[in-house]
């Protein structure tokens, strides 16, 4: 089932050290986008710089600081227990392939679990100087400038659209997509290379982002919950299943639109054979 969110509302200070913690890591990140940096693959066939290290280091440090108790969880640095029952998952540089390329769309980012499950959520997008943040009842907002500040924010709002034919569709990792689903979205919905993703979801920019192919990481995926229901919209997997307990395909929308984008899916393999076309065994 989707998250209903009928928890408590997030803690507003919590979310506000937050802003400021990412907003640091942006900084962090920009300052090394145009540095020197040497990048390696990791066991996965990804790419790792010391630039993504060294902002999962730094939000680890200021959450040991502010939230000594809660866990810990970083795509480069794995999990660190905690005794509180609450986690943070970490993404420090969301789109490593675009950062050492020197595409300026990756982000930041940073996702917080309580006893009742998704509570905090943020995408920072620092070259563009854009973050979207939620705190579950607390809304969605999108904060801009160099210095983000919910002071200054504005609420963001998934689009009214309600008719699947044309809708305008972020498609991400599409060399990654079996030939069934692009075929099937094409016939439907007018395809658009990913660039914000879930923040231009949220800023209505776009109606819907999908995400198929190898499948996401949980760190990935973690701030999308919050984030798209406070805006209004819906997220789960491409068949339906919650988000973050699914096959880590996505499938977000405005709401309106889900049910019949989940139809079109319905059957459809996720990801092609990308092994077979690189010539592997």
């Amino acid at each position: 089932m989707d998250y209903a969110f009928d928890a408590p509302p997030a803690d507003r200070e919590l979310l506000d050290f937050a802003v400021r913690l990412v907003g640091r890591a942006g900084q962090m990140s920009v300052e090394g986008f145009f540095g020197d940096w040497h990048s390696r693959s990791k066991e996965d066939g990804s790419e790792v710089t010391e630039v993504d290290a060294s902002v999962e280091e730094l939000i680890r440090a200021e959450l040991g600081r502010r939230v000594p108790e809660d866990g810990v969880f970083g795509e480069e640095g794995g999990a660190t227990s905690g005794t509180s029952g609450h986690r943070w998952i970490i993404d420090p540089i969301n789109g490593t392939g675009y950062f050492t390329r020197r595409v300026p769309l990756f982000s930041n980012d940073l996702a917080y679990e309580d006893e009742h499950g998704p509570a905090i959520g943020l995408i920072n997008m620092p070259l563009s100087q854009q973050m979207v943040v939620a705190g579950r009842g607390l809304g969605c907002w999108v904060l801009t400038g160099p210095e983000p500040d919910l002071r200054t924010g504005y609420r963001a709002r998934v689009t009214e659209r309600a008719g699947i034919r044309g809708a305008r569709t972020q498609m991400h990792n599409p060399a990654g997509w079996p030939e069934e689903l692009l075929t099937v979205l094409h016939r439907q919905v007018f395809l658009l290379p990913s660039m914000g993703g879930i923040v231009d979801l949220v800023t209505g920019r776009t109606d819907a982002v999908v995400i198929a192919g190898p499948p996401m990481g949980y760190e990935d995926v973690a701030p999308m919950p919050v984030i798209v229901t406070e805006a209004g919209g819906r997220v789960t997997d491409l068949g339906g299943t919650a988000v973050l307990e699914g096959d880590m395909s996505v499938l977000a929308t405005n709401g309106r639109l889900h049910h019949a984008f989940l139809q079109l899916a319905e059957g459809l393999p996720r990801s092609r054979d990308l092994q077979f076309l690189d010539g592997g065994d």
